[in-house]
C-alpha cells in the first residue's frame, strides 16, 4: 500500500475521531457510541495505515536494532492496547491518541516524499524540453526525423528559433545559441564552424548545419539528469553520524519512556493511566524523524540547484568535501586559458621551419600541434612524409624527414644540441611575453623557434579573485615553461606556480600539496585524470575529455572557472543548511522530551500524545521547509 493511500486512510478516519472528541465534551452522543466509535476507526487506522510501522519495528527488533519506526510503533501500540483493555474495564480510553499520532507521522512523510519528488522532477523536466524531431540529411535532402531515430554522424539543419535536437559540432553557418537551460548562462553564446552545440538549447538567429556526436542517453542533458539523480540518491558522510545518533537515540528514548512511567506511577502515585500518557508522549515526541530528514533533504535541493547553475556534483561525499577545501589547483591549457593556442612568431627560415614542424605534428595529438598545422596551412606550406614518428612524453616529438633526424619540443628534448646565443635571447624574449616556445632541431643543430600563445579566458581572473576573497589558496600546475606559466599566473592573479611538470608527475605534486591542506584540482585533459582522481575534490571542465569528466567529482558545464566558485559557494551553503537542520532537530528533542515527560506540569505546561504527534510532524515539516529555502537563499556575489 502506498504512503499516500495510508495517509488518506488515516486522515479520513481521523475526522470522526475529532467528532467523537467534541461529542465527549458536549454530550451530544451517547458515551458508549463514542467509545466503540473511536475503537472502530482507530482500529482501521492501526490495521491499514499503522501496520508498516509495526512490521518495521519488529524487523529491527529481530535484528537487535531500533529505528524511528520503533518509537512510533511503541507509542501507538501502547496507547491502543491499553485503550482496548480500558474499554472493557470501564476506564478512560485513548484510542484517538494512537490514530492522530499515525496520521501526523504520515503527514510528515507525505511532505517528505513530495519534496523528494519535486526536487527530482525539477531537473528531470528538462528532458521534456527536448525537440521531438529534427531536419536530418537523408538521401541528399533534409527531412523531418523523430528524435529517437537520429544517429551519430547525421547532418542536422537548424533554423532560427528552433531547438537543437542532440549534441554535435557545427559544420556550416554561424549563430547565437541560448544555452541557459543547461548552463545557467543567460547571455546567448556565439557559435560558428567547429564549435559544439548542446541538445535542447535554442538556436537564436542563424541557420546552421551540425553533425550529431552524441544521441539518446549520451547527450549532455541526459547525463545531467543522470548525474543529479545519482547525487540525490547518495548521502554525505555526515549522514552516517546522524544514523549512528538515531541508532543510539532510540533505545535511550525507550528507556526514558519506561523511567517516566515508573517515576509517575511508583514514586508520584499518579495512576497507571496518567503515567502511561506521559510515557507515550515521550516516545512520540522523541521520534527523530526530523534528524533523519536533515541531511538528505538539503542534499537533494542543493545538488538540484547546483545543476541548474551549470555545476554537476556527483554525490554527497563530494559536496561535503568541497566546502572544506583550502587550496585550489588549476591546470593551465583549456582550464585557465581558452585552450585554442595560435602561432604568433616563427624564428628562423619560416618555410623550412613550418615544413618540418608540420610533418612532425601531423601525427601528434598535442594541443599545440593543431595550432602549428593551422598556421602552416594558412601560409600555404605543405609537408612531405615523415618516417619513424615518435612522441616523447612531456618533451615533444621526433622522426626522420628527408633522411635526417628532426626534433620538435621543449628544452628537455634538446639537451646537448647546439643552441645559438641569438636563438636563446629570442626564446627568452618570447617567453617573457607569456608565449610558449617550441624548439625545432635538425640532427644536432637547433634551426628554428615557433612561439605559440594561449590567452586566459575572460572569466579566469574574476574567478581567481573570488576564490582568494574566500581565503582559498590558488596554484597553477602545468607542464609549460616556467616563464610562460608565471606570466599567465600574474595576469590572472594565481598565488603559486608549479611549472614544467610531466603528466605522470601531476599526481605527485597533488600529494605534496595535500600534506598541508585539503586540495581541489581543476582540469580538462586526459593527463589530468590521475590528479582529478587523487585530489580531495576533482573538478572537470565540461568541454574536457570523457576520462577527465569521469575522474572528476564535479563537472563544470559552462567550461569556465566561475563554476569553481559557484560549486564552492553552493557546497558551503548546502552543508551549513544541513548543520542548521540538525541543530533545530536536536533542540526540538531536547526541549520537547522534558515537557512530554511532565517535568513542567507544576507550571501547567503539559503535552498529551496527540499534541506530541503534531509537534513531531511539525518539526519534520520545518526541516523540509528549511531545505527547500535553499532554492531561494542568496549566494555571495562573484
Amino acid at each position: 500500500m502506498s504512503l499516500r493511500i495510508r495517509f488518506w486512510i488515516s486522515f479520513i478516519c481521523s475526522i470522526p475521531l475529532v467528532f467523537f472528541m467534541v461529542a465527549m465534551y458536549t454530550h451530544i452522543v451517547d458515551h458508549t457510541v463514542i467509545e466503540w466509535g473511536t475503537f472502530f476507526f482507530t482500529t482501521i487506522i492501526m490495521a491499514f495505515a499503522g501496520l508498516p510501522f509495526l512490521k518495521s519495528a519488529w524487523a529491527s527488533f529481530k535484528n537487535h536494532n531500533a529505528n524511528m519506526d520503533t518509537l512510533v510503533a511503541l507509542g501507538t501500540g501502547v496507547a491502543y492496547v491499553y485503550s482496548v483493555y480500558a474499554l472493557f474495564k470501564g476506564l478512560p480510553i485513548y484510542f484517538e491518541s494512537a490514530g492522530f499520532i499515525i496520521m501526523f507521522v504520515l503527514l510528515g512523510q507525505v511532505f517528505e516524499e513530495r519534496m523528494r519528488k519535486n526536487a527530482s522532477q525539477a531537473v528531470e523536466k528538462l528532458l521534456d524540453l527536448q525537440a521531438k524531431s529534427a531536419s536530418v540529411l537523408r538521401k541528399g535532402e533534409f527531412v523531418d526525423v523523430a528524435l529517437e531515430d537520429i544517429v551519430i554522424d547525421d547532418l542536422i539543419k537548424v533554423k532560427p528559433g528552433e531547438k537543437i535536437a542532440v549534441d554535435g559540432v557545427i559544420t556550416e553557418g554561424k549563430t547565437s545559441i541560448d544555452e541557459s537551460m543547461v548552463t545557467g548562462e543567460s547571455m546567448p553564446v556565439s557559435k560558428s564552424v567547429g564549435d559544439t552545440v548542446i541538445g535542447s538549447t535554442i538556436n537564436a538567429n542563424g541557420t546552421i548545419t551540425f553533425k550529431a556526436t552524441k544521441v539518446g542517453k549520451d547527450t549532455m542533458l541526459a547525463q545531467i539528469v543522470d548525474f543529479v539523480k545519482k547525487a540525490q540518491a547518495s548521502h554525505a558522510p555526515i549522514q552516517d553520524v546522524t544514523d549512528k545518533i538515531s541508532g543510539i537515540f532510540v533505545p535511550v528514548v525507550v528507556i526514558l519512556a519506561i523511567l517516566t512511567f515508573m517515576i509517575w506511577f511508583v514514586f508520584l502515585n499518579s495512576g497507571a493511566t496518567q503515567a502511561m500518557i506521559y510515557a507515550v508522549s515521550v516516545l512520540i515526541i522523541a521520534c527523530p524523524c526530523a534528524l533523519g530528514l536533515a541531511t538528505p533533504t538539503a542534499l537533494m535541493v542543493g545538488t538540484g540547484r547546483s545543476a541548474k547553475m551549470g555545476v554537476l556534483i556527483k554525490n554527497g561525499t563530494v559536496l561535503q568535501e568541497l566546502q572544506m577545501i583550502e587550496t585550489v589547483v588549476f591546470d593551465k591549457t583549456g582550464t585557465i586559458t581558452l585552450g585554442k593556442p595560435k602561432v604568433t612568431d616563427v624564428v628562423g627560415d619560416e618555410q623550412e621551419v613550418l615544413e618540418l614542424a608540420a610533418a612532425l605534428e601531423v601525427s601528434s595529438e598535442h594541443p599545440l600541434a593543431k595550432a602549428i598545422l593551422t598556421y602552416a596551412e594558412d601560409k600555404g606550406v605543405t609537408a612531405g612524409p615523415l618516417k619513424n614518428f615518435e612522441a616523447v612524453e612531456g618533451q615533444g616529438v621526433k622522426g626522420h624527414y628527408g633522411g635526417q633526424g628532426v626534433f620538435l619540443g621543449n628544452r628537455r628534448l634538446h639537451e646537448g644540441r647546439e643552441f645559438s646565443e641569438d636563438f636563446k635571447a629570442q626564446m627568452q624574449d618570447l617567453q617573457n611575453q607569456a608565449k610558449t616556445v617550441v624548439i625545432l632541431a635538425k640532427e644536432n643543430q637547433v634551426i628554428g623557434l615557433i612561439a605559440i600563445q594561449d590567452v586566459p579566458k575572460a572569466t579566469s581572473k574574476r574567478a581567481i579573485q573570488a576564490l582568494e576573497a574566500r581565503r582559498l589558496k590558488t596554484v597553477m600546475l602545468t607542464g609549460d615553461n616556467e616563464r610562460v606559466a608565471q606570466a599567465i599566473a600574474d595576469e590572472v592573479g594565481i598565488d603559486q606556480v608549479i611549472a614544467e611538470v610531466l603528466p605522470q608527475e601531476k599526481a605527485d605534486r597533488i600529494k605534496d600539496l595535500q600534506k598541508n591542506s585539503k586540495v581541489a584540482f581543476v582540469g580538462d585533459g586526459i593527463n589530468d585524470a590521475p590528479a582529478l582522481s587523487l585530489a580531495d575534490v576533482g573538478l572537470a571542465m565540461g568541454a574536457g575529455t570523457d576520462i577527465a569528466i569521469e575522474s572528476g567529482g564535479v563537472v563544470l558545464i559552462q567550461n569556465d572557472l566561475l563554476g569553481v566558485v559557484k560549486a564552492y559557494d553552493m557546497s558551503k551553503k548546502t552543508f551549513n543548511r544541513i548543520l542548521l537542520n540538525l541543530f533545530w532537530a536536536s533542540i526540538y528533542n531536547l526541549i520537547g522530551i522534558p515537557i512530554a515527560a511532565g517535568l513542567f506540569v507544576a507550571l501547567g505546561v503539559t503535552l498529551n500524545p496527540e499534541l506530541a504527534g503534531l509537534a513531531m510532524a511539525m518539526s519534520s515539516l520545518s526541516v523540509l521547509i528549511s531545505s527547500l529555502l535553499l532554492n531561494r537563499s542568496k549566494l555571495p556575489k562573484i
